[in-house]
């Protein structure tokens, strides 16, 4: 079988077809595996996180100084050099410490298609090495740049067509991205190799990869419009357009990832 490096220089080469239908159907009937168990996991960890963060900026700004409207004034007004820095850097090393806990719901989807028991001990699969490494990389990178032009961007143009410009740039970057942390988890590249074969990827075929990139997010805030605590088990849909979409176009070996890390190219 050939190497995902193999056939990233094929696709450079030749392009290639998605079927939408299959895939959709693909995303949604491992999403029903789902979609329960990890909803839970995410409503547990992202109360954990909101109370490490509340406190966070608690300790740093202090109580008397949180007001209701606090987040919002902040995020709207403009940074200095130091902050700008400090924020774009701070948002890049958390998306890098947050990219394993992402790709352990890609394992999720993965164990589900196959019919494999999955755990809660299976989102930290991509906590240990040579993995989290390279997600890091793959997910510092990106976030980086997003958040770096995002802010000069509100900087220099705090008007609301300026803002839109700041809000769309990382959901820009997030779409050429897309398939960048299964091809890390399931094709075995490194962190940098995922960027740039992720962006050959979309570029070969940008609509549907597009209708994909779209139809997860939407499936993955609907939960937002019957219950808003609905959206904790909707979130995870786009993890499952994100496998179907790479199992459509590479397909996974059954061996364990994890397993086979000697036959990887991740060192």
């Amino acid at each position: 079988m050939k190497s995902t490096l193999d056939q990233i220089e094929d696709i450079k080469k030749n392009g290639y077809s998605l079927d939408f239908a299959t895939t959709f159907d693909h995303a949604f009937e491992n999403y029903k595996k789902i979609a329960v168990y990890s909803g839970l996991i995410f409503l547990v960890f992202s109360i954990i996180f909101a109370v490490a963060y509340m406190g966070t900026i608690t300790a740093i700004f202090g109580i008397e100084n949180i007001k209701k409207d606090f987040i919002e004034e902040y995020s709207k007004r403009k940074l200095s050099g130091d902050e700008l820095a400090i924020h774009t850097i701070g948002i890049a090393v958390l998306s890098g410490l947050f990219s394993p806990f992402m790709a352990g719901f890609l394992k999720m989807a993965d164990s589900a298609d196959k019919d494999v028991e999955f755990n809660v001990s299976t989102i930290f699969t991509y906590y240990k090495a040579p993995y989290f490494v390279q997600l890091f990389i793959n997910a510092f990178i990106p976030a980086l740049v997003a958040t770096g032009i995002s802010g000069i961007i509100k900087n220099i143009d705090s008007s609301s067509i300026g803002n839109t410009i700041a809000i769309v740039i990382p959901y820009f970057i997030s779409y050429f991205m897309f398939l960048s942390i299964p091809l890390i988890v399931f094709g075995k590249l490194k962190g940098i190799e995922a960027i740039k074969s992720s962006f050959i990827i979309v570029t070969k075929n940008p609509l549907t990869i597009f209708a994909f990139f779209i139809l997860g997010f939407i499936g993955s805030i609907v939960g937002l419009i019957g219950c808003g605590v609905l959206v904790f088990f909707t979130i995870v849909f786009n993890s499952s357009m994100i496998y179907a979409t790479y199992y459509a176009i590479f397909g996974i070996k059954q061996e364990d990832s994890i397993d086979s890390i000697g036959n990887s190219n991740v060192d």
